[in-house]
Parts: C-alpha cells; sequence; structure tokens
C-alpha cells in the first residue's frame, strides 16, 4: 500500500512539474519606473492606446484605418520620426493557395540616421483584422517601434535607420509588398526586425530568420540577454496557415529576425483583442529583445560564418548554437554509442520495445482519450481551459509508461532501460531531423549527460545514476519550455499530439523509479484510475469561458437568384442557438465548404458586379480587364471555376501568379476597401474556356434591422477571424 501512495505521489508530482515547464521563459512583469535608456513598455502602451483610440477594427482602406493613421503619424513625430506616405492599390499572391488578395495600402516610412550605408530596418504593421482592434497583432510591433525611436532620439547613429509601419498586411502582406517592389528605400536595406502577434500573452519569441540563417543567429545571440528561440519552432511554424511580412522580404538576400507573442490565440483576430488583454509583460520582453537587437545592429554584424545553425535557448537565459552539420555528426555520433551500449547490454530486446511501446502507447492512449470526448463533445472543447486537457494527454503518457514498464519491462535491470531509452530517444531525434533538422539541437545534450554517466559509471556506478538524472533534468529544463510553446503554437489541436513528447520527458523519471512498478496487480488498476481521472476531469471542464470564448459569428447571406435569406453560423462547429433548424448545408460558391444553415427572413441586398472593359490575346493566353462595382461592401471575392485555366488576377502592375492548389479549389481574387468599387481588375488565363464566376460582396459588422434581428448567441462567443457580416451574391460568365 505505501508503494502505491508513492506512486501515486509520483505521478502528481510529475503532473504538476508539466504543468509549470514552461515558467523558466515566462517574461517579467515591467517596472513601476523604467530606468532611463532602458525600454518602458508602460510608456510604449500608452503611446499605443492613444493611436489605437476607441479601439475599433481598423482593416485596409477603412474609415477607421484612416483615423488610426493620422494618430500613428501624430505618435510618430512626437518621438522625433518624420514619415512620408505612399499610396498604392496593390495585389499579392500566396504560395500554397489559389487566392490574390488587392486594397489601397498607405505605408508609413521613416528615416533617421547618416544619409548613406546600409540600413537597417524595424517594421510593423498598423491595420487590424476586421474582427478586432488589434492591441497585440499588430500593436505590439506599432508600440515597440514608437518607443525604440523615442530612445534613437538624438543619438549618433552608425549607420541608417528604416521604420517601415505598413497597412494591408492583415488582408495578405499587401503594404509589405509595395515597400519591395515600389519603394526606394527598400535598395538601402540589409538587416529587418519584423514584430508580430498571435496571442496576447507570453514570452516574445524569435520564431523566424533569414536562410541561411547563420548571420541572423550571430546577431541574435550577441544581442539578446534573454533569449525564447529554438530552430525547430521554425519548421514547427510552417505547419500552420499563417504567414507574416517576412513571406516578402525572405525574397531579398537581407539578415531577418521575426519576433511574435502567441499566448492565448483565442483573443488572436478577435474583438478580445484589446489593450486590456496584451500583457505588459510580453510587451516588455517583446521591447527589450528588439531594443537589443537594434542596438547590436548598430554596432555592427557580429562575426559568422557561412551555413544554418540549430539552436535552443536554455530557460531564457542563454542560446546554444551549433552548425546543422555538426549536430547531425553529434547525433549520428550518440546514436552509435547508445547502440553499442545496447547491445552490451542486451537491450535490444523486451527494454527497448517497453521503452518504443510506452511511446507509442502515450500516442494511442492520449488519441483514444480525445477523440472519446470528441464524440460526446462538439466543438474545441479544450479551448476554455486548455491545461486541464493536456494534463489529460500527459497523464496518458504517464500510464502508458506505467503500463509498459510493469508489464514488459518487469525485472529488466535499470541500467538495460537507461540504454534503451537514450537509443530511442536518439532514434527519434533521427526521425525529426529528417522533417525537421531544426529539431536536432533537441536530441544532443541530454542523451549526451546520460552517455558521459554511462562512460564514468563503469568504474563507480553511482556516476551512472547521477548522469541519468542531470540527464532526465536537463531533458526536462531544454524540451520543457518548448513544449510549452508548442501547445500554444498548435492550440487548435489535436492535442494527443503532445502525448510522445511528453512521453519522452517523463519515461527517464519514471526508469529511476522503476522500483514503484514492479507489482503489475496494483500498478495497472492505478494507472487505468489515472487515466479516467485525467480523461473525466477534461470531460466535465466547461469547454469555453469568458478569457478563452468560442469562435462564434453571424453572415446573413442574401441569394438574389432565389430571394431567398439565410442566416450562417461561422464556428468551431459547437453549439446553436435554439428554435431554429439548422442543416449542414455548402457554402454557394464553394461546394467543398459546409456551414450550420438555417432560413432567415427577406432583407434583399445588391451584389457586386462586373463591367467588362476589354480583352488582349497573345501566346495562347488572353488578359480580360474588367470594373468592379463593389455596391456598398467592405469586402468583394470573385471565385472562378477551377477549370477555368486562370494563371494570375490582380490590378494593374500588380498582377499576381496563383499559387499552389487542390485541382478542384476555385480561384480567387479578393478586395478589401472603399477603394475596391471602381477598381479596374485583371484576370489572365489559358484557353478559350469562359469564366464562370460568383461574387460574394461582405458588409462587416452590420447594422442588422429589427425585423432580421440575428438569432440570440451562447454564452462566452466572440467573433473570430471574420466579423459578422451580410452578404450578397452573384453569378456571371465573362
Amino acid at each position: 500500500m505505501a508503494r502505491a501512495w508513492g506512486l501515486l505521489g509520483v505521478i502528481l508530482l510529475l503532473l504538476g512539474a508539466m504543468a509549470i515547464k514552461g515558467w523558466p521563459v515566462t517574461p517579467a512583469p515591467p517596472p513601476a519606473q523604467a530606468v532611463a535608456g532602458d525600454f518602458d513598455a508602460r510608456r510604449a502602451i500608452g503611446r499605443l492606446q492613444t493611436v489605437l483610440g476607441p479601439q475599433r477594427p481598423h482593416w485596409a482602406d477603412s474609415a477607421e484605418s484612416d483615423a488610426v493613421r493620422a494618430r500613428l503619424i501624430a505618435a510618430m513625430r512626437e518621438v522625433g520620426l518624420s514619415p512620408r506616405v505612399s499610396d498604392d492599390f496593390a495585389c499579392n499572391g500566396f504560395e500554397d493557395s489559389r487566392a490574390v488578395a488587392c486594397a489601397r495600402v498607405r505605408n508609413l516610412v521613416a528615416r533617421i540616421g547618416p544619409a548613406e550605408g546600409r540600413a537597417l530596418m524595424l517594421v510593423a504593421h498598423y491595420d487590424s483584422a476586421p474582427a478586432g482592434p488589434g492591441a497585440a497583432d499588430d500593436g505590439i510591433g506599432v508600440a515597440t517601434l514608437l518607443e525604440v525611436a523615442h530612445l534613437l532620439r538624438g543619438r549618433p547613429l552608425s549607420r541608417p535607420v528604416i521604420f517601415l509601419i505598413n497597412e494591408g498586411e492583415e488582408l495578405g502582406l499587401l503594404g509589405a509588398r509595395v515597400f519591395l517592389e515600389r519603394d526606394p528605400a527598400a535598395a538601402e536595406v540589409d538587416t529587418v526586425l519584423n514584430i508580430e502577434a498571435r496571442g496576447v500573452t507570453g514570452p516574445a519569441i524569435m520564431f523566424e530568420t533569414s536562410r541561411p540563417n547563420a548571420g541572423a543567429i550571430a546577431l541574435y545571440r550577441a544581442a539578446v540577454s534573454r533569449p525564447v528561440a529554438n530552430s525547430l519552432s521554425t519548421d514547427l511554424y510552417g505547419l500552420i496557415p499563417n504567414s507574416t511580412d517576412v513571406n516578402i522580404f525572405r525574397a531579398r538576400p537581407w539578415t531577418i529576425l521575426n519576433f511574435a507573442i502567441i499566448g492565448n490565440e483565442s483573443r488572436y483576430h478577435s474583438a478580445g483583442d484589446d489593450i486590456a488583454a496584451l500583457d505588459p509583460a510580453s510587451v516588455r520582453h517583446m521591447g527589450e529583445q528588439v531594443w537589443q537587437a537594434t542596438e547590436r545592429a548598430l554596432a555592427g554584424a557580429p562575426a559568422a560564418g557561412p551555413g544554418t545553425r540549430i539552436y535552443a535557448d536554455v530557460m531564457g537565459r542563454a542560446l546554444i548554437v551549433l552548425p546543422l552539420g555538426a549536430g547531425l555528426a553529434l547525433l549520428g555520433l550518440l546514436l552509435i554509442f547508445f547502440l553499442a551500449t545496447c547491445w552490451r547490454r542486451r537491450a535490444l530486446g523486451r527494454p527497448l520495445l517497453a521503452v518504443v511501446a510506452s511511446l507509442v502507447g502515450a500516442a494511442a492512449l492520449a488519441w483514444a482519450g480525445e477523440h472519446a470526448l470528441g464524440a460526446l463533445r462538439e466543438g474545441a472543447w479544450w479551448r476554455g481551459w486548455p491545461q486541464v486537457t493536456l494534463t489529460a494527454v500527459y497523464a496518458s503518457a504517464i500510464v502508458a509508461a506505467l503500463l509498459a514498464l510493469s508489464g514488459l519491462a518487469r525485472s529488466v535491470e535499470r541500467g538495460r532501460l537507461r540504454a534503451a531509452f537514450w537509443l530511442a530517444f536518439a532514434l527519434q531525434g533521427a526521425a525529426i531531423a529528417a522533417i525537421a533538422p531544426g529539431g536536432t539541437i533537441y536530441f544532443l545534450l541530454p542523451p549526451l549527460i546520460a552517455g558521459l554517466g554511462i562512460v564514468l559509471g563503469r568504474r563507480r556506478p553511482a556516476l551512472e545514476s547521477l548522469g541519468a538524472i542531470l540527464a532526465a533534468l536537463a531533458l526536462f529544463l531544454t524540451l520543457g519550455p518548448a513544449l510549452a510553446l508548442f501547445e500554444e503554437l498548435l492550440s487548435a489541436g489535436p492535442m494527443w499530439v503532445f502525448a510522445p513528447l511528453g512521453g519522452l520527458v517523463l519515461l527517464p523519471w519514471l526508469i529511476e523509479l522503476r522500483s514503484l512498478v514492479d507489482r503489475p496487480r496494483r500498478t495497472v488498476p492505478l494507472a487505468l484510475l489515472v487515466w479516467l481521472a485525467g480523461w473525466g476531469a477534461a470531460a466535465v471542464t466547461p469547454a469555453y469561458s469568458a478569457d478563452r470564448q468560442q469562435r462564434f459569428g453571424f453572415t446573413y447571406l442574401w441569394d438574389a437568384e432565389a430571394a431567398r435569406g439565410r442566416w450562417v453560423i461561422e464556428s468551431d462547429g459547437a453549439r446553436r442557438p435554439h428554435g431554429f433548424e439548422w442543416a449542414r448545408t455548402p457554402l454557394p460558391w464553394a461546394r467543398w465548404a459546409t456551414r450550420w444553415m438555417a432560413d432567415a427572413p427577406a432583407w434583399p441586398g445588391e451584389a457586386p458586379g462586373l463591367t467588362r472593359l476589354g480583352e488582349t490575346r497573345a501566346g495562347g493566353q488572353r488578359r480580360l480587364r474588367v470594373r468592379l462595382a463593389a455596391h456598398g461592401a467592405d469586402q468583394v471575392t470573385i471565385f472562378v471555376s477551377p477549370e477555368s485555366g486562370l494563371i494570375a488576377a490582380g490590378a494593374p502592375g500588380f498582377v499576381r501568379p496563383f499559387g499552389r492548389s487542390g485541382p478542384d479549389d476555385p480561384f480567387a481574387l479578393r478586395c478589401t476597401g472603399r477603394s475596391c468599387d471602381g477598381a479596374e481588375l485583371e484576370f489572365v488565363a489559358r484557353g478559350e474556356a469562359p469564366l464562370a464566376l460568383t461574387l460574394v460582396g461582405a458588409v462587416f459588422a452590420p447594422r442588422f434591422p429589427p425585423e432580421i434581428t440575428p438569432p440570440p448567441r451562447p454564452a462566452d462567443v466572440r467573433p473570430q477571424y471574420a466579423p459578422d457580416s451580410r452578404a450578397s451574391f452573384a453569378r456571371l460568365r465573362l
């Protein structure tokens, strides 16, 4: 019985440690009074409050954007900058979708320092997404740039500094495209610091660099005193459908560092992205990193060799950096060492099988728990209290380890299990390195410590045990905080994918404490109880909260051809208002995309239209020119049938190619803002097939009349990514 209580205590201790694994990189709040010459987060937030004013959504080319821009110009002048305003109607395409976005954008560009020299450029955007005021995205960038300009005011500078605060990032990186292709200042730049946000809290992560990255990492390492960065995050960033202005800038051979905060994505691109939610500690950490990088870049680029670096911070205090080739070579040597050790210790059979079963079982048990709850609960049911579900995930990893150790590895000596674990760890590192080479960095130090302990333990066995404990601790202190960041980065789920990584962190501790799990009759029931308790807690935890609300918005859709109005829910699929007959229905312009819809009273709206201006043909291609009539819409999207043969679209001077996508996906050209009404657009297609188009016009956050008041909303919901809207559509052929 004592062992059972001891094992339960160990389980609770390990789960508690996993719950706080991110604390080493948690930023400190700003002091009440900043030291002169240091970044002042409170002053930066005060300026941001002035710039945002009433904190309304201010997408590009809207009246609210005009107001924000006017206040921002005044704020820039107050800190010693003299901004000039560019004005372009621009379009941009995307590599991985059949979409082109257009809008009128005004960039603010200010230059200080000497008249000649290669320039350091600091970048943020001042437009917000249509659904929120953008206090973090990208108010944190605007606030940071204004405070850095204040700190540079009056200082002699060794090189020019350009401040680019652009518009249209949220609509398709339009301001960055205009700057790169139209602004003469782009020819001066050689170093870029870009500031972004995908949440409202947490540390400022340096999550992306130019490639090859040796110069960028040398600058970051030499500059920043509290680094939070790892080369695996760059690879993981490519897995999510997000992009920043760096996607445009990487076409040039510039040295680039990209920073962002990502805590609590539930407020991102929503009304929840306000100043009250923006963590001052995050503003401080962001500002300090950008300011330190600015000072170091102005002092001169640190020495850096060629090639690619892998890197990871250690508890936000130091940055470990290695050439990628050296890291891969070291990982190969560790693989050989632990393979030989396992061979000598006869650990390639049951011990290795038990370790593999533990990690595979962790994923299987977490998958089973998540899918069992998914069958009972709709939507992102973990969103309100994600830590509860993550605890269940890591409880699954512990349970899988207990079952493997008490079953397959029963009576197996601890030294054999150690060797088997570190071999499996190195093998997993090699597998990750094949997909995401930046992840190699996390599979070097802990097994190196464990291997050193094994070598020294040949004469003094106690040193092997010490090495094993130190290796487990090093693993927790390096991979643990990174795992906390990955949880935020992939917060949309699935959650079970974190179980194998959690198992890697937890299993070495359970191996060292395996004497507590050598009796299956007691271990197995306790393990099952822990699994049921973890997922049971997740099952009864509310899906949403006042802080982390459900993504939920309404669109009133008017079909002029059918003279029919419908309510459309934009949500994660959970909770629909009562009293309506909701049906999962394809969107008229995208049959592959379904939404919950219900009949609504008639409220006719005029759909957008096109006027044909002309057509030219050359080289088997035809170029069709049209004029768009928005008819009051804030955004018009033109969907074109996938068999149309389109290859490019846009506005004169900014005709952009369509990117890669599925063969059945329609082409889309989206135009946002007041200047879309009357805008001239061009389509370029191969062949003679007519263009079958569907024009969808959306009015953002409309004032619905009383006779079509939206259905009552559930509690704790807000629109995210897309605001409430009124949409009308029409079809035509050209």
